[in-house]
C-alpha cells in the first residue's frame, strides 16, 4: 500500500466507489452526481490548504484519505473502494496519513453504526468525544472521534 497525491485521472473512480450502495448505508453518506462531485472534488477537496492523497495497492487505486479544516476543526476522512474492505487497507492508509498531516488535534465524524470505521480510527489512535444527539433529523447517530490534545 502507497500514498501519493490525488490526480485528475484518479476522480472517475473515486465518483464510482461513492455511488457504492453498501458503501453508501456504512458511511451514512449521500452521493453526488457526477458534475456535482467532480465539481466538488475540483473546487473544496483539492485545495492547497487540504491533504489529500489516493491509496494505491499494488498500482491500483484503492481509495483516498484526506484532512481540511472546517468549524475550527482539523478533519479527516477516508474511502476505500468496497473490493477492499477486510484486508486492514483502511487502517495502514490512516496511519500512513497520520505520519503525512501534522496538525493535532484531527478529528473524524463517523456514523454510529459503522463498527469497522471506528475501529479503523480506535487503532490509529483516534478515541470517541463527543456524539450527535440520539434523535437527528437525518435519522443517523454520529460520534466525533479525535486523535490528539483537545
Amino acid at each position: 500500500m502507497t500514498l501519493r497525491p490525488v490526480s485528475e485521472e484518479d476522480l472517475p473512480l473515486f465518483f464510482e466507489h461513492q455511488r457504492d450502495p453498501d458503501a453508501l448505508r456504512m458511511a451514512a453518506f449521500s452521493s453526488r452526481e457526477r458534475d456535482a462531485f467532480l465539481t466538488h472534488w475540483r473546487t473544496k477537496v483539492l485545495r492547497p490548504e487540504n491533504v489529500t492523497r489516493t491509496i494505491l495497492v499494488d498500482g491500483v487505486v484503492a481509495g483516498y484519505v484526506g484532512s481540511w479544516s472546517q468549524d475550527a476543526q482539523r478533519l479527516i476522512a477516508y474511502w476505500v473502494g468496497r473490493e477492499h474492505w477486510g484486508q486492514g487497507l483502511a487502517t495502514r492508509a490512516l496511519a500512513a496519513f497520520l505520519a503525512l498531516e501534522p496538525i493535532r488535534p484531527l478529528h473524524a465524524w463517523v456514523a454510529q453504526h459503522n463498527a469497522a470505521s471506528i475501529r479503523v480510527l480506535e487503532k490509529c489512535g483516534f478515541r470517541p468525544v463527543a456524539q450527535a444527539q440520539q434523535e437527528p433529523e437525518d435519522g443517523i447517530a454520529e460520534v466525533l472521534m479525535r486523535l490528539g490534545p483537545s
